[in-house]
């Protein structure tokens, strides 16, 4: 990217959010539009679209329903846009949020190409100092990061690797004019969300595709289609159920669990439900029964389903070997769904290398070379997912009070109270941050949570007269305490190797990231804070020297509020 010449220009505002994602348009607008601040966005890619503006491989798809994956605060918009699938594709989202953009105006207030190299906090003037790459510097009084949790991409280090005499592309960060595999060998590595997507689209036209498989993993058919027309007007007269289920459901998503649990049935009729749950496809498939997702025997009779399906689907004995020997429970890592993943292994121009018991040694000039031999590819794919969560926060150089920096804060892993706030970092808010459920659940729908709440804090803030607001350390600690308790209750804990625990980075320290209670719990906690003058920050006003603190925050009986009242659960 070609760098403009440093402007010396401060922009001075109330808010400057980083990022042109979901996160970053809806909180542009809410802050703008509906509290009348001077705010601007800053974007480091040249449109709007946040983590599908850059990942645009083959096969990039949403593993949300359409439907479900799109704002709900505005009835006419959802009148107007029509989804055209049931999973759409990378260029449909990308679509869908230029289309939010343009309705509202908000382009005008984005700054394209400017990535953000630091975020100094001036404590005697209560602003935050940002400066970009381009050398352009914003003064403002709120710093909301939208740079999502999924956009900082991880390439794994092999020797050799500079030495490789062919094309290389991550996933993540894939050229605008698309890549042409016609005719070329392919080597692929990693087999996670993304890379089950590449593999079937790459295998069709290369001369021959090399899956480097690091983990072996679950996958239900996607059951993808184009949505009916009768589906659309029922769609259109039932938004508002639609909208009540994805905001008070566990995960965000247009299901709900079922209330049978795996032994309450005979095993007849358990099959017959995973084959329909199957069958219909999507990630409901992990609800069709209600204790999947916490009891390891019940788990283990739905991981043993699919790895029948998996057998019964790939011809070769020995793929199909490799392609079961899965180390985790079912959706404890990230559960991808497919189109023809399994399929593609029956094509002759495929080959599957299990990298557990040949690992890669080293890349050659030629290609790939493993403890059994070498590879020889003219392109290699690295779909090898993304340093997720901190890295593209820690990217940036982030100082708070004192000079305090958040790399240090976060050295020994991330801390947040309820991925908002970082205690020492006055009016800094993280958008589906470390600590919030995030990545657990269908995106759109923390992410209007959380940029709805920062709305009403910061509103709740200029009605008061109170200038800054942070995490205090003690409900800081509380909630990382509580988000360890929770995650040590589910199946999670059987995938430490994960990146939800930050495993595929090496020298990462090791913990849970987000949080596993549940998006209707999490709506609710926040909701209680916020009804108590937001227990767990401080508030103060610099101009008049006050400083408040509520009391001090008790987790455990926030949460038995919230299960009490049952409030959004």
């Amino acid at each position: 990217m070609k760098k403009s010449a440093p402007n010396n220009d401060v922009v001075k505002l109330d808010v400057l959010i980083v990022g042109a994602g979901f996160s970053g348009l809806y909180q542009l607008l809410s802050l703008r539009d509906k509290l009348g601040l001077s705010v601007k966005v800053v974007e480091a890619g040249d449109g709007v679209g946040g983590t599908w503006y850059w990942n645009r491989y083959p096969g990039a798809r949403c593993d949300s329903e359409s439907y479900a994956y799109s704002f709900y605060f505005d009835k006419e918009l959802l009148g107007e846009w029509q989804w055209s699938e049931r999973y759409p594709g990378q260029a449909e989202v990308v679509r869908y949020l230029n289309y939010v953009a343009d309705k509202f105006d908000l382009k005008r207030d984005i700054k394209f190409n400017s990535r953000v190299l630091s975020a100094h906090y001036n404590q005697s003037r209560n602003k935050w100092v940002v400066t970009t790459e381009p050398g352009q510097q914003f003064e403002c009084t709120y710093l909301v990061t939208a740079v999502g949790c999924l956009s900082s991409t991880n390439v794994p280090k092999f020797p050799g690797q500079d030495r490789f005499k062919g094309d290389w592309f991550h996933t993540g960060r894939w050229p605008n004019e698309g890549v042409d595999f016609t005719g070329k060998r392919v080597g692929q590595i990693g087999t996670g969300s993304t890379g089950i997507q590449t593999i079937p689209i790459i295998a069709e036209t290369a001369s021959h595709l090399t899956v480097f498989q690091r983990s072996a993993n679950y996958s239900v058919p996607a059951s993808n289609r184009p949505l009916s027309a009768d589906f659309q007007k029922y769609l259109r007269g039932n938004y508002e159920d639609i909208k009540k289920m994805i905001q008070s459901n566990t995960n965000g998503h247009p299901f709900v669990f079922s209330d049978r649990k795996v032994f309450d049935v005979s095993d007849e009729e358990r099959e017959e439900i995973f084959e329909e749950a199957w069958t219909r496809g999507g990630l409901s498939f992990r609800g069709c029964f209600q204790d999947v997702a916490f009891d390891k025997k019940a788990n283990d009779l739905a991981a043993d389903f699919i790895k029948r399906k998996i057998r019964s689907i790939v011809k070769n004995r020995e793929t199909a070997k490799k392609l079961t020997n899965i180390d985790h429970a079912f959706g404890s890592k990230r559960p991808p769904i497919d189109t023809n993943y399994f399929e593609t292994f029956n094509r002759n121009n495929v080959t599957l290398v299990d990298v557990k018991s040949s690992p890669i040694k080293s890349i050659t000039p030629k290609g790939v070379k493993t403890k059994d031999g070498e590879y020889e590819v003219d392109i290699l794919v690295f779909a090898t997912g993304f340093d997720a969560m901190t890295r593209a926060l820690l990217n940036i150089d982030i100082q708070g009070r004192d000079g305090l920096k958040l790399r240090d804060v976060w050295e020994d892993g991330p801390k947040t109270f309820l991925g908002l706030q970082v205690a020492g970092f006055p009016n800094l808010f993280t958008i589906t941050g470390p600590g919030s459920p995030s990545v657990l659940c269908n995106m759109p729908v923390p992410i209007e949570q959380h940029v709805e709440w920062i709305q009403d804090c910061i509103s709740y803030m200029k009605k008061n007269k109170i200038s800054f607001i942070e995490a205090t350390e003690g409900s800081m600690e509380k909630w990382v305490e509580h988000i360890d308790e929770v995650v040590n209750e589910t199946l999670f804990i059987h995938a430490k190797n994960s990146w939800y625990y930050g495993a595929n980075i090496p020298g990462k320290p090791r913990g849970f990231m987000p949080y596993a209670g549940g998006m209707a719990r999490y709506r609710a906690i926040c909701n209680d804070v916020a009804n108590q003058n937001y227990v767990g920050f401080k508030l103060g006003d610099t101009d008049r020297g006050k400083t408040y603190t509520p009391p001090k925050i008790s987790v455990d009986i926030l949460v038995e509020d919230v299960m009490a009242n049952r409030q959004g659960i």
